[in-house]
């Protein structure tokens, strides 16, 4: 790997790491509340209440829905880097008040400022991404934060397992300063230098992520193309100087320079609803991370450890591993293959799979002719098939569907829509089973996987190795199709 890929891989870690830490967040209570429960063991003042364990649960995503607000008001000023830097803090301070105090309504404080950093990392890595990645491995880069959040599940899960409280909290506690010391060492965008009238910095950020000098050609190409997108209007001025005087060259010199020092009249906003290749890229990005959350991954998540218990009571911390586990590995599979086998080309088949899954599972516990360890299993392919494409490739097009004038505006408005709809299918899920049992909820959770491999057959473009300017061609052609 070269020094410029090498920076690119650093700048979707120290992106994805927000989501890393997001998951450990969300994950500790898994093994935490128990102790809190107990009057022997836990460290509190007093024994922690039912009410108080559904706000250990779900004040992070409370956290990360206004997180994800902040991201377009801090980066776009500060910079990528700085404005990282900044948002990983509350994380940090999280963990600090939770190793410190003996207070639950701190410890629900704290949970909540955690959520924070997780919900405007999930904003930034597409942003960010998206003005350094190569088109080549731009879906890798991309699919980082899902690969890192899954794999902090899996260390969350296995250090829950086998250490103490007071040691997983500052293990916590390293890895969150961690984050901000890797967000601190990226090297700065070259679209917000640009964006600064900095264009001698932007040349020099060019250059580090592409490992070549900063008076090489390809530097040269992408300022170009940098511009070009920032503003506009620039190409669209011709200078010959077989064509014109001296003295007319100069003018049409000074008038580009003019332009470029002209703020730009169109809004983000604007560009976004009413530029028809980002309106139709923001409703499909949309739609396909909406059916993501209501493919019950969160739900099944919280059913497992039900199964677990029923199919081997002493194998349950064993097996709530294994399911991390898996889901890593469909993490990872989904991002060594995604520049290779396309987006396409892993999106539809893993919906398609994710509704065999689903009515397997709902048959399965509908009809009780198996072992509880035939469902444990079906619940690890469901797992791996998810992750493999429909759980990862939303978060690949986000990164990758807008044109940059938009794309801060474009992340915030999806990964508060993601944060949204996974409170609503929590919310649901319970007066779900209620209803239909639970084997009726997998099948609402089946037809939403078909429903998304058929959607996205029709209107989810491939957008492997594509320009930022063709993948919005690709878009607005699968819409007239």
């Amino acid at each position: 790997m070269g020094v410029g890929k090498f920076r690119q891989f650093h700048v979707a870690v120290a992106c994805g790491f927000g989501s890393f830490l997001m998951s450990l967040i969300n994950s500790w209570p898994s093994y935490t509340a128990e102790i809190y429960f107990s009057n022997t063991t836990t460290p509190l003042s007093a024994p922690m209440t039912k009410f108080e364990e559904s706000l250990l649960g779900s004040l992070p995503s409370l956290g990360a829905m206004i997180g994800s607000l902040l991201p377009g008001l801090i980066v776009d000023r500060l910079g990528r880097r700085n404005g990282g830097v900044l948002l990983s803090l509350p994380v940090v301070i999280s963990w600090a008040i939770v190793s410190v105090t003996t207070s639950m309504k701190m410890v629900l404080a704290a949970r909540f400022l955690g959520g924070v950093s997780g919900g405007a990392f999930l904003v930034i890595a597409p942003i960010f991404i998206s003005e350094v990645a190569e088109d080549s491995i731009r879906g890798t880069l991309a699919s980082a934060s899902m690969f890192l959040y899954c794999f902090g599940t899996l260390l969350s899960y296995v250090i829950g397992t086998f250490l103490t409280y007071h040691i997983i909290i500052w293990i916590n506690v390293i890895l969150s300063v961690t984050g901000t010391v890797l967000i601190a060492l990226v090297t700065e965008s070259p679209m917000f230098y640009l964006r600064q009238n900095r264009e001698e910095d932007a040349r020099f950020s060019i250059a580090k992520y592409r490992g070549v000098p900063v008076a090489s050609v390809v530097v040269l190409d992408e300022i170009s193309k940098l511009k070009q997108q920032v503003l506009p209007s620039v190409e669209l001025v011709p200078i010959s100087e077989s064509q014109k005087s001296e003295k007319e060259a100069e003018e049409e010199k000074l008038k580009v320079e003019e332009e470029q020092e002209k703020p730009q009249s169109t809004s983000a906003f604007k560009l976004l609803f009413l530029q028809p290749a980002s309106r139709w890229a923001l409703t499909v990005v949309s739609i396909i991370i909406s059916m993501q959350v209501f493919m019950g991954c969160v739900c099944v998540q919280v059913y497992a450890k039900t199964v677990f218990m029923q199919s081997d009571p002493s194998r349950a911390d064993f097996y709530t591993i294994i399911f991390a586990f898996v889901l890593f590995s469909g993490t990872a599979v989904s991002g060594v293959i995604t520049d290779k086998a396309g987006r396409r080309s892993l999106i539809i088949p893993s919906s398609a799979l994710v509704f065999i899954c689903m009515a397997g599972l709902g048959y399965l516990l509908h009809s009780n002719i198996a072992p509880p360890l035939v469902t444990v299993i079906m619940i690890f392919v469901y797992s791996f098939c998810f992750m493999l494409g429909a759980g990862t490739i939303p978060y690949v097009l986000l990164a990758e569907a807008f044109i940059p004038e938009v794309q801060s505006l474009a992340s915030m408005i999806v990964i508060e829509l993601v944060w949204f709809t996974n409170f609503i299918i929590i919310a649901l899920f319970p007066y779900m089973v209620d209803m239909f049992g639970i084997h009726g909820s997998f099948y609402c959770f089946s037809v939403i996987g078909l429903a998304n491999a058929i959607f996205s057959f029709f209107f989810v473009p491939e957008t492997k190795g594509l320009s930022n300017a063709q993948i919005q061609d690709a878009f607005l052609s699968r819409k007239k199709n």
